[in-house]
């Protein structure tokens, strides 16, 4: 039997988690690293713990009782879980398990000094840490106290913390089991901490080292600040050296003691220069066999390194894989394109065959790798300049990347730098026929698209789509299109730099963008209120509609129920006809996987419901003449200014040419992500008719799981009907891993990410920095919402959230104010919160943390900055 319950650490691997646990995994694979010393010891296997549970029938139903708590009722936690503790600990261990623990004991040395360590199976995995949540023995000696703290690490799997980190990650109670380690005991002179990456940074050549005297507890325990010492290519770049006046000893007679250093070796460093060199050689070897960085927990006995635990570092973003050895620089997609939530591979995949430049996938996130742009002066200042533009923290990583050591050498020849992407040079006349013109085309492709695409099925519609991707590229692509949005843009930056250097007046063509022709996603947000408008005198619908938001539940049969009520018909109609024209948006709707509100339109019930409650009959109408009216006046005004000034005919001339120019085409800058949307959504009905068909085959079990898989792959699966369902379970843990990054504005190929800064004195002290994108001030309460569907606002109220693409522009219409952790000048929040005359400051790092629910806080929208003020 004792096979089953103790396996020795040489015996085991990285693939025996469910038997050892992460830590006796991970111990198992250092120990067969040639070069690397782990204290030997042997593992009590899960079989063990699980044998245990079984002698205490009453656990169960307690487990039961602690799956139904909610996460946040912290005391009911608190007691139940210490309930648990105390019936495990007080669980005789059976004399079989005695036994093979005690045999083990034997051959390492029965009165040796051991630590007793939790391995539990859902521990030191490359997409969960849970690292520190169970428990660690030191200095343990004799059989009987070994048993005694065998059952303390089997009952730590139910600490305070344990619990509520799995309740709130979703992880079920009974699939996590505790295995347990019992090592010999290391009583090194120093010991410490050596992540193979910067923890802080992600550089992925920097090493760092913490080291302290004594055992690693002092470091671990915060009881004292350790020498850190960062090392790269082999060379000591860094060091601080920390007075440490404490250290952990352990006693002979088993157990540890805190005690104080002499004061002569207090500033001295816990490890040499030579011993930390050698040291990170031994952990690159480590990360080398893992395949990802690691952080290591070393010690040093008698001048040699023991190491006593090795797990990966989840914190760092991944790299994107290029297959050379060359320096790369990329930009994230993400923050252009409003969405840095990660996307699901068939998500990721429709987005690079459709984009109109290569792009990388890492950590679940697209990036465009700009290093040729940056390597040619031509092409650089050029593409730091339409970054900046955009998003000026992008352009200040990418300086920060430029300053430091010749990360990207200059190639004076790099060939003709050229106009940036997307620039056309050739200008266009100012005429609003180029326009109608232009959704013409689009609409046309978008209807050509739904009339092909019904007989399609099988892998002949794989092939459809490739062909359906290149006239996706060519609508985009087309020179007339781009003409016309740089057109507007290039007349915006050029009234905000002419009329602040001639009337002192900071960002005018905010005001004279109010309420712009041909603006499809202010015309979605207007749309809305007007469905309010059907809604609003008809009781029992309003009602029906409360009670749907309120159950909270995805029942997106209500469009039926509807027509049942009193006034039923006239507001589904109203809302139908919403659908038919927006229907194809959503949050983050350049993931494909991502619910339509023609297919979730529950979602749209809480914005309507608020435009029910906040506003009056033929609100749209209004707004949009009122928006029209300020433009009109503000044009007025500008001109007669200009025309008292020196040379002021030509002046209020020339701005009159170029406001013309932008109520001409800065609405039609929302029409192509429009188009883009439109086509997306053919694509993907089409595609869940495919995963359906699946389904009926016995294929795959759930449609939603073709989402897991690259378009490619899916053709694949389509021909051949096969799919790996290991794959599709490996990709959902890895999609549910990159939802815990953050995606960097910039990122290099030695994995630093570069988040940029704002260099500004010109703010008042504590304020929150940001770009200034829509003028005016508002003082107002802060509504903190990250998911549309929760929106609750009240007349007055600021939208704080962390990026906002068109499917917000609905909440828009409600909102006093802006504040956004993303966006740039010409994102799609700034243009619409011009559209509509907000105040709006957006790229705030940290926003919706920074600024709590509820708050009152002032927007300085001309200036750029947002002051709490309660």
């Amino acid at each position: 039997m004792s096979e089953r319950y103790v396996w020795d650490l040489q015996d085991v691997d990285e693939t025996q988690i469910a038997v050892v646990g992460g830590k006796g995994a991970h111990l198992g694979g250092l120990s067969r690293i040639e070069g690397i010393r782990v204290p030997g010891g042997f593992c009590v296997t899960t079989d063990a713990f699980r044998r245990v549970m079984a002698e205490g029938p009453s656990i169960d139903g307690m487990l039961d009782r602690l799956s139904r708590l909610n996460p946040d009722d912290r005391e009911a936690i608190r007691t139940l879980s210490a309930e648990i503790r105390r019936t495990i600990e007080g669980i005789a261990i059976p004399g079989d398990l005695a036994a093979a623990i005690t045999r083990a004991l034997a051959r390492l040395g029965a009165e040796a000094a051991y630590a007793v360590r939790s391995s539990a199976t859902a521990e030191d995995l490359p997409t969960a840490s849970f690292a520190g949540q169970q428990d660690t023995y030191l200095n343990v000696v004799g059989p009987t106290a070994i048993l005694q703290h065998i059952s303390r690490c089997w009952a730590s799997l139910f600490t305070e913390r344990a619990v509520t980190y799995r309740q709130r990650n979703g992880i079920d109670h009974r699939t996590v089991r505790m295995a347990v380690v019992v090592q010999q005991m290391a009583f090194p002179q120093a010991a410490g901490i050596l992540f193979t990456a910067d923890p802080v940074t992600g550089n992925r050549n920097v090493a760092t080292v913490d080291a302290g005297f004594g055992l690693g507890e002092a470091l671990v325990s915060g009881l004292v600040n350790p020498d850190v010492f960062k090392v790269r290519h082999g060379e000591v770049v860094a060091k601080a050296i920390a007075a440490k006046e404490r250290a952990v000893h352990a006693l002979p007679a088993g157990g540890t003691r805190e005690v104080e250093i002499d004061s002569q070796r207090q500033q001295q460093p816990a490890l040499t220069d030579a011993q930390v060199v050698r040291l990170v050689r031994l952990g690159r070897r480590i990360e080398a066999h893992f395949g990802r960085p690691q952080d290591i927990e070393w010690c040093l006995v008698d001048d040699d390194f023991q190491i006593v635990q090795s797990r990966p570092i989840t914190t760092l973003f991944p790299i994107p894989e290029t297959g050379d050895q060359e320096n790369h620089v990329y930009v994230s997609v993400g923050h252009q394109q409003m969405m840095t939530d990660p996307m699901k591979p068939l998500g990721l995949s429709m987005w690079q065959l459709t984009a109109m430049v290569p792009m990388h996938e890492a950590g679940g996130r697209l990036f465009v790798d700009v290093t040729r742009r940056l390597a040619s002066p031509a092409s650089r200042a050029a593409l730091l300049d339409v970054m900046g533009k955009g998003d000026p923290l992008v352009r200040d990583a990418l300086e920060t990347v430029l300053d430091g050591d010749d990360f990207i050498p200059l190639i004076p020849d790099a060939g003709p730098g050229g106009p940036p992407a997307g620039r056309v040079s050739d200008p266009i006349e100012t005429d609003p026929g180029i326009v109608t013109e232009l959704i013409e085309r689009s609409r046309a492709s978008v209807a050509a698209l739904e009339r092909d695409i019904r007989t399609k099925t099988g892998p002949e519609l794989f092939d459809f789509l490739l062909a359906a991707f290149a006239e996706h590229k060519r609508v985009l692509g087309d020179p007339l299109s781009i003409q016309a949005i740089m057109a507007g843009m290039g007349a915006t930056w050029w009234l905000n730099d002419k009329l602040q250097g001639w009337l002192g007046e900071k960002n005018a063509a905010d005001t004279l963008t109010l309420s712009a022709p041909d603006n499809v996603t202010s015309e979605m947000g207007l749309a809305l209120l007007d469905v309010a408008d059907v809604i609003r005198p008809r009781p029992e619908v309003v009602a029906f509609l409360q009670g749907v938001q309120d159950d909270g539940a995805e029942d997106e049969g209500f469009l039926d129920e509807l027509a049942k009520l009193a006034g039923g018909t006239e507001a589904r109609a109203a809302m139908e006809s919403y659908l038919d024209r927006y229907g194809m948006r959503c949050v983050a709707e350049i993931d494909i996987t991502r619910p339509r509100w023609r297919e979730r339109p529950t979602t749209l019930v809480p914005v309507i419901l608020d435009n029910v409650r906040n506003f009056e009959p033929g609100a749209a109408e209004r707004r949009f003449e009122q928006g029209r009216q300020k433009a009109r006046e503000k044009e007025q005004d500008v001109l007669s200014r200009l025309r008292a000034l020196p040379d002021g005919d030509r002046k209020a001339d020339e701005a009159k040419r170029m406001i013309d120019r932008v109520r001409t085409f800065i609405g039609y800058r929302e029409y192509p992500k429009y188009g883009i949307i439109s086509r997306y959504f053919v694509y993907k009905q089409a595609l869940l008719e495919e995963a359906e068909r699946l389904v009926q085959a016995g294929v795959v079990p759930d449609k939603e799981d073709v989402f897991y898989l690259t378009f490619q792959e899916f053709h694949d699966a389509v021909r051949s009907h096969q799919v790996d369902d290991r794959l599709i379970q490996q990709r959902k843990d890895a999609f549910r891993s990159h939802q815990a990054l953050t995606p960097p504005r910039v990122l290099t190929s030695d994995g630093e990410a570069v988040t940029g800064a704002y260099r500004r004195d010109d703010v008042p002290a504590g304020a929150l920095i940001g770009l200034p994108v829509s003028v005016g001030s508002i003082e107002g309460r802060a509504r903190v919402i990250l998911d549309m569907a929760e929106a609750d606002l009240e007349a007055g109220d600021i939208l704080v959230t962390t990026f906002t693409d068109p499917s917000w522009s609905p909440l828009f219409v409600g909102i006093a104010g802006l504040v956004t952790e993303v966006g740039g000048l010409m994102t799609h929040g700034a243009v619409i919160a011009r559209e509509y005359g907000l105040p709006a400051v957006v790229g705030v790092e940290q926003a919706t943390r920074l600024i709590r629910d509820g708050q009152r806080i002032r927007v300085h929208g001309t200036d750029g900055y947002v002051e709490i003020l309660s």
